[in-house]
C-alpha cells in the first residue's frame, strides 16, 4: 500500500481507522467495574513515555523508552480522555455551535492520537509478536470507541443542529469542508439508523474486522511459510551476483548456510522471476505466490473473503446502499462505480492490445531460439527483459550501478529543492526504532525547520511487504499548537553486503521518488485543523502527489545531478538516458494489464448487491473470464493474497492508482509545457495540491493548478497506448 489516507472527520478515530485499516467493534457487555478515568490510568502508570512530553528534539518519539507494555495502558488512557471530551461535548447545555461542538470534537484526543501513530507505524514497520498481540487486543476497544462516538444519538443532535444553519454561519473554506465532512462521517458511521440497526452494524463491524485480522495473518503465515532452497550452483545459472549474494545472505539468516534461498517477497521473487535460466524453478515460486492462502489448509482464506464481501454487503444494504462499492464511493472523487468502470472501460482495450503484442514478441524471440515452449505466466518477466536488451539494448542490470540508494536520495533531494526550495540536513543522533532508519532535518525555502523526516530503506522479517508513507506527528495549526510534522518513508530494498552500497533496481528508485511524493505531501501541509492535513484526502487522490513526483526521476536534467557510477563516479551516459527514455513505456501492457485486473476483481468483489455467499473460486474465475484476462498475465493480486481489499484500507479502491495516474499525467503535461523546474507551476502545484490537505475539494483544487479537468490522452500516451 503507497500512501496514507487520514479522513478528514473526528481526528483521533479517523486516524485509528486509517492506520489499523480494520473494522473490528466490540460486542456490548453488561459490566459492573467501573472504568478507570484517563488521570487514573496515568497515575498507576507515571512512568509510561506516552504520558509526558518526550523530551526529544523535535519530539520525536523516545523509541529507546518505549516498551510493549506502554501500549495498553497508553491506548486505555487515550480512549478514556476522548470518551469523557465527547461526553463533555455532547452533555453541553448551550447551544451546539461549529466552535463548541465541530472544532471541540477537532481538538479532541491529542493522547489516543499520539499512541496511535507510534504503534500503528511500528506494527507495519517493525512488529513483533507482543505488538501483534496487542493489536489484537485492542482493535475492538478502538471501533467500539468510534462506534460509540457516531452512533451517540446527543452529539449527532449538536453535529446536526450546526450543519442544517451551515448557510448562516459565514464559515471559510476549511471550516464549511470540516463541518459537512463531521456531519457526513456521521451519518455514514450509522448515525440515521434505529436502535435495533444500530446494534445490528456494531455486530457486523465486529465479524468483518476479526475476519479483517485473520486474513492478514494467514498472508503473513503463507508468506512466511515458503522458501525456494537452492543447493547447487547451476540452479543459479542467469541470476545477478548482488541477487546470488542476497539470497546467499538469506540463506544463512534463516538457518542454511552454503545455500540460497529465494521467497515470494517482490524484492526477492521479482528478479529470480526475471534472471533465472531454469524454467522449472521459475514456474515453482510463480505458482507458490499466486497460491497463497489457496492451499486448502488452515491458512486458506477462500471462505474469509467470501464471508467479508458478504458481509460488507449487508452492511451497505443496511446503510441504505446497493454496494459496499457504492457506499465507499460515494466519499472519493469517483463518486460512483459506474464511473470508475467507465475509466477502466477506456483503458483496457488498449492496455490488452499492447499486452498481446508483447506476447507475440516474445513468443517469436523464443520460437526463434528454438524452445520449443508456449509463454505462461511464469515467463513473462524473464522473456521480456530478454527482449528489452534486443529492442534498447539496455537492461536494469546495466542502470543499477548508477542508482545506489545515497544517490536516487540525492536526485530526490534535488529535485525537492529545485521546485519547492526545501533544503535537507540528515542527523545520525535523533531517536529512531530502528538501526536501519534514517532522520534528516527538512528546512523551508525560508531557512525555517519544516518538518524531520524518516527513512527505513530495507527489508526485513519485521516489517510488512511494500512501500508506503506515514507520520508520527502531523502539520497542523489549531488550539493554540503549532505542529510540525515528523514523516516516515518505509520501503523494503534488498539488504547490501558489507560495506558495499544498496544498489537499486530502475523500478526502485521509481518507488523512492513515488514515496517522498507522499512525504512531500505531509510535509508542506498548511492547514489548520489536523483531520485535514497532508494525505487527508480521499483514496483515490492520495496517490496523485506521489506518481506525479516520480516523472521526474527520468528526465534528464534531473539523472545528470545524481546517477554516478559508484565505482567511477562517472556520470550516468547520456546514450543510456536515451537508452531509459526508449524504454520507459516498454512492457506497459502488462504492468498495466495486471494491476487493472486486480481492480476489477475488487470492484466485482465489492459491487455485490446481496449478502449470499459466494464461492471465492468460481466468484473470481467468472471475473477474470468477463475482462477477457490473457491466459499469460494473472492479476497483481488474486483474491486470496488480496490484502489490500481484504485487510487493509483499499476494499472497492484498488483502481485508485489509475485514477490518480489520471491526474498525475495531466498534471506533468504542465510542467512540460512550462518547464520541469518552471518557478510558477511549482508554486501552483504547491499552493493547490500539496499544501492543502484535505481542507478543500480535491478537484476543485486541482482545477484551480490545472486550469481545466484532467483528459484521458495524457494517460494513455504516457504508457504507450497512445501516440
Amino acid at each position: 500500500m503507497k500512501g496514507a489516507t487520514l479522513k478528514p472527520i473526528v481526528a483521533s478515530i479517523a486516524l485509528i481507522f486509517a492506520l489499523n485499516a480494520c473494522s473490528v467493534s466490540s460486542t456490548q457487555h453488561v459490566s459492573t467495574e467501573v472504568p478507570l478515568t484517563a488521570e487514573q490510568i496515568k497515575q498507576q502508570h507515571a512512568d509510561n513515555p506516552f504520558f509526558k512530553p518526550y523530551g526529544t528534539f523535535f519530539d520525536i518519539p523516545d523509541f529507546a523508552s518505549i516498551t510493549p507494555d506502554d501500549f495498553l495502558p497508553a491506548f486505555e488512557a487515550g480512549i478514556a480522555e476522548l470518551q469523557q471530551q465527547i461526553s463533555v461535548i455532547a452533555n453541553n447545555p448551550q447551544a451546539p455551535t461549529f466552535a463548541n461542538t465541530i472544532e471541540a470534537m477537532e481538538f479532541s484526543g491529542d493522547l489516543l492520537t499520539r499512541v496511535t501513530y507510534v504503534f500503528f507505524n511500528l506494527t507495519s514497520a517493525n512488529t513483533n509478536e507482543a505488538l501483534q498481540d496487542i493489536s489484537k487486543q485492542i482493535s475492538p476497544k478502538l471501533s467500539a470507541s468510534k462506534d460509540d462516538i457516531y452512533l451517540n444519538d446527543k452529539l449527532f443532535k449538536r453535529v446536526k443542529a450546526v450543519y442544517d444553519q451551515r448557510e448562516s454561519l459565514s464559515l471559510n473554506s476549511a471550516e464549511a469542508k470540516l463541518l459537512g465532512d463531521t456531519y457526513r462521517a456521521f451519518t455514514r458511521g450509522g448515525a440515521n439508523l434505529s436502535a435495533e440497526d444500530k446494534i445490528k452494524l456494531r455486530d457486523l463491524n465486529e465479524q468483518i474486522g476479526k475476519l479483517n485480522l485473520s486474513f492478514g495473518d494467514n498472508v503473513l503465515a503463507e508468506t512466511n511459510a515458503f522458501q525456494l532452497i537452492l543447493d547447487k550452483p547451476e540452479q543459479l545459472s542467469g541470476l545477478p551476483k548482488d541477487v546470488i549474494d542476497t539470497a546467499a545472505r538469506r540463506a544463512t539468516r534463516l538457518g542454511h548456510p552454503g545455500k540460497w534461498i529465494f521467497t515470494t517477497n517482490r524484492p526477492s521473487i521479482t528478479p529470480f522471476l526475471t534472471y533465472a535460466d531454469n524454467r522449472a524453478l521459475r514456474e515453482k515460486i510463480y505458482n507458490a505466490y499466486i497460491s497463497k492462502a489457496n492451499n486448502d489448509n488452515e491458512h486458506d482464506n477462500k471462505a474469509i473473503l467470501a464471508q467479508v464481501a458478504a458481509l460488507r454487503a449487508e452492511v451497505a444494504q443496511l446503510m441504505g446502499y446497493k454496494s459496499h462499492a457504492h457506499f465507499v464511493l460515494e466519499d472519493r472523487t469517483a463518486q460512483t462505480p459506474d464511473n470508475v468502470y467507465k475509466l477502466l472501460d477506456k483503458v483496457w482495450p488498449a492496455a490488452i492490445k499492447k499486452a498481446n503484442n508483447e506476447v507475440s514478441d516474445m513468443q517469436a524471440l523464443v520460437d526463434a531460439q528454438g524452445a520449443d515452449i508456449t509463454i505462461q505466466p511464469w515467463d513473462w518477466w524473464y522473456y521480456s527483459d530478454k527482449i528489452r536488451v534486443a529492442k534498447y539494448d539496455f537492461n536494469e542490470q546495466q542502470t543499477k550501478p548508477y542508482f545506489t540508494l545515497n544517490n536516487t536520495l540525492k536526485g530526490v533531494f534535488y529535485t525537492a529543492n529545485r521546485l519547492y526550495g526545501i533544503t535537507v540536513k540528515e542527523r545520525d543522533d535523533l531517536p529512531t526504532y530502528h538501526p536501519d532508519v534514517r532522520t534528516w532535518e527538512v528546512y523551508d525555502k525560508d531557512g525555517s525547520l519544516m518538518a524531520v523526516f524518516m527513512g527505513d530503506y530495507f527489508v526485513r522479517p519485521s516489517k510488512r511487504g511494500g512501500a508506503w508513507m506515514n507520520v508520527y506527528r502531523q502539520q497542523y495549526n489549531m488550539n493554540g499548537v503549532d505542529s510540525k510534522p515528523i514523516v516516515v518513508n518505509v520501503l523494503n530494498f534488498p539488504r547490501p553486503a558489507g560495506n558495499e552500497p544498496a544498489l537499486l533496481t530502475f523500478d526502485e528508485a521509481s518507488t523512492l521518488f513515488h514515496e517522498f511524493g507522499h512525504a512531500l505531501h505531509g510535509m508542506l501541509s498548511d492547514v489548520k485543523y489536523r483531520s485535514q492535513s497532508g494525505t487527508a484526502v480521499p483514496r483515490d487522490y492520495v496517490e496523485f502527489p506521489s506518481q506525479v513526483m516520480e516523472y521526474w526521476m527520468t528526465q534528464p536534467e534531473v539523472l545528470a545531478q545524481f546517477a554516478t557510477h559508484y565505482q567511477t563516479g562517472e556520470v550516468i551516459p547520456q546514450s543510456l538516458i536515451e537508452k531509459i527514455q526508449a524504454a520507459s513505456q516498454f512492457n506497459q501492457g502488462f504492468a498495466t494489464v495486471e494491476y487493472m485486473a486486480a481492480t476489477y476483481l475488487d470492484l466485482d468483489w465489492h459491487s455485490l448487491e446481496d449478502n449470499t455467499l459466494r464461492d471465492a473460486a468460481k466468484f473470481e474465475q467468472a471475473s477474470l473470464d468477463k475482462m477477457a484476462l490473457i491466459n499469460e498475465i494473472a492479476p497483481r493480486y488474486r483474491s486470496t493474497y488480496f490484502s489490500h481489499i481484504f485487510a487493509g484500507g483499499y476494499s472497492a479502491g484498488y483502481y485508485s492508482y489509475l485514477w490518480s495516474d489520471l491526474l498525475s499525467a495531466d498534471a506533468f503535461e504542465a510542467f512540460k509545457e512550462n518547464g520541469i523546474f518552471d518557478p510558477i507551476t511549482a508554486q501552483k502545484f504547491r499552493d493547490n495540491i500539496l499544501s492543502k490537505g484535505g481542507s478543500a475539494d480535491p478537484m476543485e483544487l486541482y482545477i484551480e493548478f490545472r486550469g481545466k479537468e484532467a483528459g484521458i490522452d495524457p494517460l494513455l500516451r504516457s504508457r504507450g497506448f497512445l501516440k
